[in-house]
């Protein structure tokens, strides 16, 4: 890309809008946002310290669980706090440049992450009801490994090519991003250099993403609907599927907010929904994933009762 003119003042720092522009309900936001910041940090550890604690959840599900609740204690981490300092004072909407590419590197790495695990823990639940005899040898625990070393390594280098192209853009002012945090669509609509290539790129990666960890999963669940359907008993069924109910709703959940935000070529659209879909995926979704699994899971249930019964114990 040409080096940009001398008359441009490159930008060195970003003002980050969020949900400022509420003025008269911003103590209520930030209260909602500080509770759902709490809920997610104490539910998903809660979570991760049943599953460690109980011997007999030391299973490969349980396993990818584990790595699942960190994915959503880390990927609210690197938003949540930065909010609420906007939101509490205006010298907290900084960030600088360096470090508004970072936060975007670090949530595109926590984001294709949780894809690919999503996809391995579907490859788990299709081994277990569609062929159980292999189970112990197709997910052992080097199977387990590999698979959830493989989804934070591919992870990581899903966001370097964008973060690289990101980097090559000029931004000259305004510095003002209508969004919680660093975000690609806000930032390119700040860039005074041509984006296209950039679009495209991103467009490509996400949907690469996508399209890999989706396709993983719709044939696991296509091999697993088939497979119930043939147990002759009604009760059969429903318990074979009852075990990836909970895997199935929050696909549904984090992959509809994902494709709607990033499988899109052009960065216009309303300011306002992305925002309150980035809420969703971002902030809302981690507080429910440990809900979902452990609703429904009576295991899971006992062994985080257990768990709270023994922090009580201490703190007496």
């Amino acid at each position: 890309m040409r080096p940009p003119p001398n008359n441009w003042t490159l930008v060195t720092e970003f003002v980050m809008v969020g949900f400022t522009g509420i003025q008269e309900g911003r103590f209520p936001v930030f209260c909602f946002f500080l509770v759902m910041y709490l809920l997610t940090l104490m539910e998903n550890g809660i979570l991760v310290l049943a599953v460690a604690m109980e011997k007999h959840l030391h299973t490969p599900m349980y396993f990818f669980l584990i790595h699942l609740s960190c994915l959503d204690i880390c990927y609210t981490s690197l938003t949540v706090p930065k909010m609420l300092a906007g939101l509490g004072s205006p010298s907290g909407r900084t960030i600088s440049y360096s470090a508004c590419l970072t936060q975007l590197y670090l949530f595109t790495f926590l984001g294709s992450t949780e894809c690919f695990l999503l996809a391995a823990m579907a490859y788990d639940r299709y081994v277990a009801i569609c062929v159980p005899l292999c189970y112990q040898t197709m997910v052992s625990r080097d199977t387990c490994l590999l698979l959830t070393g493989g989804s934070w390594l591919a992870g990581f280098l899903t966001p370097v090519l964008p973060i690289y192209y990101m980097s090559q853009l000029t931004f000259c002012g305004p510095n003002v991003i209508d969004h919680f945090f660093c975000d690609a669509s806000p930032l390119l609509v700040l860039s005074c250099t041509d984006i296209s290539l950039k679009e495209i790129i991103d467009f490509l990666v996400s949907l690469a993403v996508l399209l890999i960890s989706s396709f993983v999963i719709v044939v696991s669940y296509a091999c697993i609907i088939s497979t119930v359907l043939k147990i002759p008993s009604l009760a059969g069924r429903r318990r074979a599927f009852s075990t990836c109910t909970a895997h199935l709703t929050v696909v549904s959940v984090f992959y509809g907010t994902l494709f709607f935000m990033y499988v899109r070529t052009k960065v216009t659209s309303s300011v306002n929904l992305n925002k309150v879909v980035s809420v969703f995926y971002a902030i809302v979704t981690p507080v429910l994933n440990p809900l979902i699994y452990s609703l429904r899971n009576t295991e899971v249930r006992g062994a985080i009762y257990r768990v709270i019964a023994k922090t009580k114990q201490f703190a007496v």
